[in-house]
């Protein structure tokens, strides 16, 4: 509508709205992001398989970072697990859905075992968060949720089939979440991000990485988007914009285009 701007206007949490909930918090972006939150003064919930990292990460926080470990792909355990943060630690206002995987395994080749382990945990795993989120969110008339997706989702590209498949569908399942939530006080947001140093891409020997970002400063730049608000946090602009612009250009010259940087990429 002329004159309203919707960025405005969407519910954008705050640490005095509640608590905010990391997935996939054991290492890498989610445990940056989980400590970033806390500075800014959030008690946080964090959820992730491995019980010993998630527990030495609330031992850096104790007053302020909780742990509950905890498998996402595992649907009714997720719920419990929800459940029982918003009865122990408080309502959820704003979460942070990261787990995620990248399986090397799928540079050999296509692998339907590998597709199917690679969506069951970045898709099927949101999807199992979602529900009691946005249920409890509902309910309440406000949250925000903000699902990790990436750069990698915009342009088909090979050796990331599996990976690139499922950040794509999570931006589809973001941008019409949107439309059905925000009515009802419930703010979507969708993070696509490019290479962090984690243990995820510590895995890479075929390609390069450009702009290769420091988790603490990924964190910093994902927390910022929280507070700024708007649909989507898209960084670093040297590549995310290129990254845009080629996926508007019509199908001959994006291949051409996408095949010729490929090759550059390679490592030697």
């Amino acid at each position: 509508m002329p004159g309203i701007d919707f960025q405005d206007i969407m519910y954008r949490a705050t640490p005095q709205d509640g608590i905010a909930l990391v997935t996939g918090a054991s290492s890498g972006i989610g445990r940056a992001t989980a400590l970033e939150l806390a500075r800014r003064g959030y008690r946080v919930a964090v959820t992730a398989r491995r019980a010993g990292e998630l527990k030495q990460l609330a031992a850096t926080a104790p007053e302020q970072i909780f742990a509950y470990p905890a498998d996402v792909t595992r649907r009714a355990e997720m719920a419990a697990v929800i459940g029982a943060i918003e009865a122990e630690v408080g309502p959820i206002a704003l979460a942070f859905l990261n787990a995620g995987v990248f399986l090397t395994a799928e540079r050999q080749g296509f692998d339907a075992a590998v597709i199917a382990e690679t969506h069951a945990v970045n898709v099927g795993g949101t999807v199992n968060c979602l529900a009691p989120l946005l249920a409890a969110m509902t309910r309440r008339g406000r949250g925000q949720i903000a699902v990790n997706a990436s750069l990698a989702a915009y342009n088909g590209l090979p050796g990331s089939l599996a990976y690139g498949s499922s950040k794509a569908a999570l931006i589809y399942m973001a941008e019409a979440l949107k439309l059905d939530c925000e009515g009802r006080g419930v703010s979507i947001q969708v993070v696509c991000h490019g290479f962090v140093r984690t243990p995820m891409t510590d895995q890479e020997t075929v390609f390069n990485m450009p702009f290769l970002m420091e988790p603490q400063d990924a964190a910093r730049r994902i927390c910022d988007g929280f507070e700024k608000g708007g649909f989507e946090i898209a960084f670093p602009f040297r590549l995310a914009a290129p990254t845009k612009f080629v996926r508007c250009l019509p199908y001959p010259m994006r291949f051409r285009l996408l095949a010729w940087s490929l090759s550059r990429a390679r490592r030697r």
